[in-house]
């Protein structure tokens, strides 16, 4: 799929990215010109395992998955970026491509970057590498804990962090999501979500409607959740602490 450039009056503000706008002030200037507002539709592929990636791409809404697929055609979400961060991390990291693909979960907009100046800005070792190398430490560390949590907690835990991982990115109460998605994302059975989701909403924690799921007591999933949440929530404000408030 190609991607359609937006130019309009109402396009969103580049520093909706955090890491766009923790730049300097003649950094950003610098790279104004060259970002490209783009869509991010439902279930966009970005690239797939093993793609030469040529953009990177700076969201300003809406959640990118890193997705892990197995030969037998079972997939893991490993990771989640928001406006928080950085999809195309290869592109500067020096390995040309990644064994994940990275697919839209929720709809939303970034601003793409082309690869020649993102490498020859990362190269001038100035406030954009200082703070896309933070990002990618607290991505390892995401990815680290999530792979920990699947192994040793319960689908109830993953669940619920899971969903707070994702309102956090999306900064609301509710999202837009399949019951089958989650699943797929999280490499258990669609069967096993609804259980999940059903006692959670017997707990009266959320309110499901057909493909949305509305939070209604946050506090109460946080209580539920396991301590994965909370490690990858604090690395990342240890490392952005600019850029990632509680809610």
């Amino acid at each position: 799929m190609s991607q359609t450039i937006i130019t309009n009056d109402s396009s969103p503000d580049p520093k909706q990215n955090f890491i766009l706008a923790a730049l300097s002030a003649a950094e950003y200037n610098r790279l104004l010109p060259e970002l490209k507002l783009v869509q991010l539709p439902l279930g966009w592929t970005i690239s797939e395992s093993g793609d030469h990636v040529n953009f990177v791409h700076f969201p300003t809404s809406g959640i990118v998955s890193l997705v892990y697929a197995l030969e037998d055609g079972s997939t893991s979400s490993t990771a989640l970026v928001g406006n928080e961060g950085i999809v195309g991390i290869s592109i500067f990291m020096g390995g040309e491509s990644l064994p994940t693909s990275t697919e839209v979960q929720s709809i939303g907009y970034a601003y793409r970057l082309s690869r020649k100046v993102m490498k020859q800005e990362f190269s001038l070792g100035g406030k954009l590498q200082h703070v896309a190398l933070l990002f990618t430490q607290g991505l390892l560390a995401q990815t680290s804990q999530v792979a920990v949590c699947n192994q040793h907690h319960n689908l109830d835990q993953q669940v619920c962090r899971w969903l707070l991982m994702t309102l956090d990115r999306l900064h609301d109460d509710e999202v837009v999501i399949t019951q089958a998605r989650i699943g797929q994302l999280l490499g258990i059975r669609r069967e096993s979500v609804t259980l999940v989701l059903g006692q959670l909403e017997t707990a009266k924690l959320i309110i499901r409607t057909r493909g949305r799921i509305t939070v209604l007591k946050r506090r109460e999933l946080e209580k539920r959740v396991c301590e994965c949440y909370a490690a990858v929530k604090d690395e990342y404000e240890r490392l952005l602490p600019s850029n990632r408030k509680s809610k």
